[in-house]
C-alpha cells in the first residue's frame, strides 16, 4: 500500500523533476514512516494488553481472599459489558467498563478479613468500615493517568451510589452518578445476590430479578434495569 501511495504521488502530482532517485527517496521516506507508526501501534497494543492482564491479576488477587466471592469481579465485568453493548456505548467505553468492573472492589484489600469473612451480620461500625472500600480503591489507583479520563475511577468510587441519593460515599443521585458506575451497580448487585456467601446460599434467580426490578428509581437507574432484565430474558445469562 505504501508503494502504491508513493507511485500515485510520483506519477500524478506535477513536479519539475521526476527521476528514479526521487521515487526511491519518496518510497524510503514513506516506508520509514510506516514502520515507525507500526512499531508505535504494536507497542501501544502491548501496553494495553499488559494493563488488562495486570488488572485481571489484581482482581483475582482480591477474589482469592474470599472463596465465596471468587470470580465475582469477572462476572460483574461480563454483565456490565453486556449492558454497555446493548446500550450501544462506544468500544472505548466498553473497554473502560470492563477494567472498572474488574477493579470495582479493589479497595476491599484494605478491609480486614475478619470483617469481610464474618459469618454473621455486620455491626454498624463494621459496615461503616466496609463502606470505605470505594474511597480506598479510588485512592489506590487515582494516580493512573488514563483512569482519570476513561471512567474507571468513576466506577471504583461510585458503584455503591444509589439512584435516590441514599448511597455512598458521596450520596449522589440520578444522573449525578456517572453512567458507567450506574451500569456496574446493577451488574454488581445481581452477581452478589446470585453468589454463595459465607452467611447464605445463592438466592433464587427469579427472586433476584424481582428485587432488581422493584428497586428501579430507588437503588438503580430504571433504564439500565430494563436493559439488564431484557438481556436476561432473551439471552439467559449464566
Amino acid at each position: 500500500m505504501t508503494t502504491i501511495v508513493v507511485a500515485f504521488r510520483f506519477f500524478l502530482i506535477a513536479e519539475e523533476t521526476k527521476t528514479l532517485w526521487t521515487f526511491l527517496t519518496y518510497l524510503f521516506t514513506y516506508l520509514l514512516i510506516m514502520f515507525i507508526s507500526l512499531g508505535l501501534m504494536k507497542n501501544m497494543q502491548r501496553v494495553i494488553e499488559d494493563n488488562l492482564e495486570l488488572t485481571i491479576a489484581l482482581s483475582n488477587a482480591l477474589d482469592s481472599r474470599d472463596p465465596y466471592t471468587r470470580n465475582h469481579s469477572e462476572n460483574v465485568a461480563k454483565y456490565s459489558v453486556m449492558i454497555a453493548e446493548r446500550m450501544k456505548l462506544s468500544e472505548d467505553a466498553c473497554k473502560s467498563i470492563r477494567i472498572g468492573a474488574l477493579l470495582h472492589d479493589i479497595g476491599k484489600i484494605g478491609i480486614p478479613e475478619r470483617i469481610l469473612n464474618k459469618p454473621s451480620k455486620l455491626s454498624k461500625e463494621e459496615f461503616n468500615i466496609v463502606k470505605t472500600h470505594p474511597t480506598i480503591g479510588y485512592n489506590m489507583i487515582k494516580h493512573v493517568m488514563n483512569y482519570r479520563y476513561n471512567g474507571v475511577l468513576d466506577i471504583v468510587l461510585y458503584h455503591h451510589e444509589r439512584y435516590d441519593g441514599t448511597g455512598y460515599p458521596e450520596g449522589l443521585s440520578g444522573d449525578e452518578i456517572p453512567l458507567l458506575a450506574r451500569i456496574v451497580a446493577v451488574a454488581d448487585s445481581f452477581d452478589a445476590m446470585s453468589s454463595k456467601r459465607i452467611y447464605r446460599d445463592p438466592l433464587d434467580t427469579e427472586y433476584i430479578l424481582n428485587e432488581i426490578k422493584n428497586k428501579k428509581d430507588t437503588q438503580f437507574d430504571p433504564q439500565i434495569v430494563d436493559i439488564f432484565l431484557n438481556i436476561w430474558r432473551n439471552n439467559n445469562i449464566e
